[in-house]
């Protein structure tokens, strides 16, 4: 099948108002673009040569929704619902989408965390259906031509992955391509960026993962990963030529190696309008929860003590937003680090024992802290209760190191303390909230890092907030393409974490909720998006937006205009048929 058989129609703000099919009969129904199923509609049968291909009764897309509603949830375990949805997207991404979006806060448990990490793992096995790009050392050096072939669909947004720090399960060599396709899925839902504006990437450069290169059904590139120069080497040929064929599009690096994350992110930060999630995300995510807690507690952001239990890509990430965060409120860069304990396997984070370069900014120099004098002074309980914590934040990837002990010390430094155990999945979560909110008597002000259920506590049921990234990265990259943003700054995501947290509803703060519902996201992420693309007019890093004509003497209203006009909804478009070619 030609991969040129539609072209898209935009109105003045960008979005697709209908497509241009040149494709007939069965080619029009095999595009997942184009399928509408049992929808297409009787001009549509003609035009397109579908007569005798379908039976003659038309169903709307609301039909069909509740129908695949009703099949997906007589599957037996979330892992036969992902393979269903996945394979509904593979034949008709609209109809997906709307499934999607019929139940949010219960989909994208199957197409995001926590399923989606059996897909990584078992996605060789799994394969039925190509889905983007899988650069590998064979064909990198056609990067460019291969990124051609996608031009036709206007690319505005790519998750790229190498595949090795996939979730909590390490390296998952070309599986890791899965996630790509689910972050892109929130992206539609939550921003409303069409599904064909969309490109995973796989940067496949080899597994150390014993059991896939030992695996006779292994699909990626059976080699052990490449390093140092030749990995740099490599990420380079694909970071030119993504620049070459899509320059206005955003790049999210997803899922890379704690070290990697950060030096792939800052070789980057001025020749890509790139970011990444799991550093400057979730980084954003967790200030999020902290700003909505200040507010709780009606005390400065500035006037909180932080120690972040795991200094990985993403500890380092939340504390640099953290650090933002408190210069935004005045501290100077010395000041707000002062107010940031970080913690790793050996303890307190110090001048004298960081193992990691991105470790070094956070690391704390132990002459300036009277009470760190022996290696076990450093460990987590002394530290909460020597640097007189408020804010305790997990990211360990260790359960059950959030103690009883380690609680209580907690509530000797604040009447309601801002516990986050954030670690993903769940067996791996530093403690669940069930155990804070008996520990602390109701007191603590809990999010957590995968969804959890409500506690039965005093006679009340307490909601637990998400931190989950799906608030922040997709109304970042709709505030980038909006603004026309050149470059991506760190103030983009202080920006959008403050949006978050104004977005949680006043009786969810009253009942101790840190973060907005999931059935939110599509307005939370325009709020994001508004405030990053004014951010970007601001720091004077905003360009004229490709997408649109629509002009307005307030700039900020003309924004939140085109925010709101260029989101595409699980609409079906009509379709106009043309000659090919």
């Amino acid at each position: 099948m030609p991969e040129r058989i539609y072209d898209l129609q935009f109105d003045d703000y960008g979005n697709t108002r209908a497509i241009k099919v040149a494709a007939r009969g069965i080619d029009a129904m095999r595009n997942s673009y184009i399928n509408k199923a049992s929808a297409f509609t009787e001009e549509e049968r003609h035009d397109l040569g579908l007569y005798g291909m379908l039976p003659p009764a038309v169903r709307s897309l609301d039909r069909q929704t509740r129908n695949s509603i009703e099949k997906v949830e007589r599957k037996q375990d979330d892992v036969e619902k992902f393979i269903f949805i996945r394979s509904l997207f593979d034949r008709n991404v609209t109809l997906a989408h709307a499934l999607i979006q019929s139940n949010i806060a219960e989909y994208m448990k199957i197409i995001y965390t926590p399923t989606v990490g059996v897909a990584c793992q078992q996605y060789s096995s799994m394969f039925r259906t190509a889905h983007g790009i899988h650069f590998f050392p064979g064909n990198i050096d056609d990067a460019e031509k291969i990124l051609g072939t996608f031009a036709h669909r206007d690319i505005r947004v790519a998750v790229v992955t190498d595949n090795q720090g996939i979730l909590g399960i390490g390296d998952q060599g070309a599986g890791g391509i899965a996630i790509c396709l689910g972050k892109l899925m929130l992206y539609t839902q939550g921003a409303g960026i069409a599904p064909w504006h969309c490109l995973p990437i796989s940067l496949d450069v080899g597994t150390d993962n014993e059991a896939l290169l030992e695996d006779p059904n292994y699909l990626g590139w059976r080699h052990r990963r490449l390093m140092g120069d030749e990995y740099m080497s490599f990420v380079k040929r694909f970071a030119d030529a993504f620049k070459a064929v899509f320059p206005n599009a955003l790049c999210q690096w997803e899922d890379f190696s704690q070290q990697t994350a950060f030096d792939v992110r800052d070789a980057y930060l001025e020749d890509l309008i790139s970011f990444n999630d799991d550093i400057q995300g979730t980084g954003a995510v967790a200030l999020s929860a902290v700003m909505a807690a200040t507010r709780i507690k009606e005390e400065p952001l500035e006037n909180q003590v932080f120690l972040i239990y795991g200094a990985g890509a993403g500890g380092i990430g939340i504390a640099e937003q953290i650090e933002a965060g408190l210069m935004t409120q005045g501290l100077s860069e010395r000041d707000a680090r002062d107010r940031i304990f970080t913690l790793d396997r050996l303890g307190l984070v110090t001048l004298t024992n960081f193992e990691r370069d991105y470790q070094k900014k956070f690391a704390r120099d132990p002459q300036t802290l009277p009470w760190l004098r022996e290696p076990q002074d450093g460990k987590l309980i002394n530290v909460i209760e020597k640097a007189r914590v408020t804010v305790l934040i997990g990211t360990s990837g260790q359960t059950g190191h959030f103690t009883k002990e380690a609680v209580e010390a907690m509530l000797a430094n604040s009447d309601r303390p801002v516990i986050l155990p954030l670690s993903n999945p769940t067996d791996r979560c530093e403690a669940t909230p069930e155990e804070i909110v008996h520990r602390t008597a109701g007191r603590a002000l809990i999010a957590t890092g995968s969804p959890f259920p409500p506690v039965e506590y005093g006679g009340k049921s307490m909601q637990t907030g998400q931190c989950n990234n799906v608030f922040i990265f997709p109304g970042v990259g709709l505030g980038v393409l909006a603004s026309g943003a050149k470059k991506v700054l760190p103030s983009f995501f202080a920006d959008a974490a403050k949006a978050v947290a104004d977005a949680v509803p006043l009786e969810d703060l009253r009942a101790g909720v840190l973060l907005p519902p999931v059935e939110a996201i599509r307005g939370v992420s325009q709020k994001v998006a508004l405030a990053v693309g004014l951010a970007a007019i601001r720091e004077k890093v905003s360009g004229p937006c490709a997408f649109s004509t629509f002009q307005h003497n307030n700039e900020e209203h003309r924004l939140e205009r085109l925010i709101e006009k260029m989101q595409w909804q699980p609409r079906y478009l009509p379709l106009l048929a043309v000659a090919d070619g």
